[in-house]
C-alpha cells in the first residue's frame, strides 16, 4: 500500500523543548532536561505516534476492485462470517425440506393403512380331486341283485366309444348296489341295451371304493343326480 506516515521528528535529547542530556551527548526520547525519562512516558508517546500514523493511512484508489473476486458485488465490509448459512440461502432449501416431510407423512399413512388391511397368512391349498357325484350300480336281473358271483358281475369299460363286450375293453368289475364316485358323463358313447331292453348312450367315468377307474354304461345305474359333462379328451 502507498501512504504517508508521519512518525515525527527524531529526538536527540529534545522532546518538545530544549534540554541537555548526560555525558552521552543526549538520550533518545529524553525530555524536560531529564536524562532518565520513565518507561511509561516513552510507551505513551509511542502509542500516540502509532495511532496518529494509523489514522493518516489512506486506501489507494481502486484497491478493492483489484482484489475483489469476479462476480462478487459486495465489498469486504459487506461480508459476513461464513459460520452459518446466510438467510438468503434458507428460503431456497425450505421447499425441498417441506416436500421431503410430506413424502414421509404419505409413506407413514400408507404403511398404516396396509398394516390395518393386510391379508392374513395365506397357505396355498393343494389342488384336490375334482368334485364327484355318488351313483349306485343297478342290475336289471333280479337274480343278480344279491351275492357277488362272477356271473352277476358288471363290467367297467376302458373306452366308452369302443365295443362294450370287447375282450380288451375291461377296466374292472362292479355289482348291484355298489356305490361309485362319478366324475363326469359323456352322452354320445356306444349304445348299450340291458336285459330289460333299456338302451342308453350315456357313460359315466367312475371310481370304485377299491380305486378301480373306468366307464359305467348308463343302463347300469338309475342315477337321479346331475353329473357334469366330461371335457373333451378326458379318458
Amino acid at each position: 500500500m502507498s501512504g504517508t506516515v508521519d512518525a515525527g521528528r527524531r529526538h536527540d535529547g529534545e522532546v518538545g523543548g530544549g534540554g541537555t542530556g548526560g555525558a552521552g551527548g543526549g538520550r533518545p526520547f529524553g525530555g524536560g532536561g531529564r536524562g532518565d525519562a520513565s518507561g511509561d512516558d516513552v510507551e505513551a508517546l509511542l502509542r500516540a505516534r502509532l495511532r496518529l500514523a494509523d489514522e493518516r493511512i489512506e486506501t489507494p484508489p481502486g484497491l478493492w476492485d483489484r482484489i475483489r473476486p469476479a462476480g462478487n458485488e459486495q465489498g469486504p465490509e459487506a461480508r459476513s462470517p461464513r459460520r452459518w448459512p446466510s438467510a438468503a440461502v434458507l428460503p431456497r432449501r425450505r421447499p425441498y425440506a417441506i416436500a421431503c416431510a410430506m413424502a414421509a407423512a404419505v409413506a407413514a399413512v400408507a404403511l398404516g393403512v396396509w398394516w390395518l388391511v393386510r391379508p392374513g397368512d395365506v397357505t396355498p391349498q393343494p389342488a384336490g380331486p375334482p368334485a364327484t357325484v355318488k351313483i349306485t350300480v343297478y342290475n336289471s336281473e333280479r337274480a343278480c341283485r344279491t351275492g357277488r358271483s362272477l356271473e352277476c358281475a358288471l363290467r367297467l369299460a376302458k373306452d366308452p366309444y369302443a365295443a362294450y363286450a370287447a375282450r380288451d375293453n375291461s377296466a374292472g368289475r362292479v355289482w348291484h348296489g355298489d356305490g361309485l364316485a362319478a366324475r363326469c358323463v359323456v352322452t354320445d358313447g356306444q349304445m348299450v341295451r340291458d336285459e330289460a331292453g333299456i338302451t342308453s348312450t350315456r357313460w359315466y367315468l367312475v371310481t370304485t371304493g377299491q380305486g378301480a377307474r373306468g366307464w359305467l354304461p348308463g343302463v347300469r345305474t338309475r342315477n337321479t343326480h346331475e353329473v357334469p359333462v366330461c371335457p373333451e379328451g378326458v379318458k
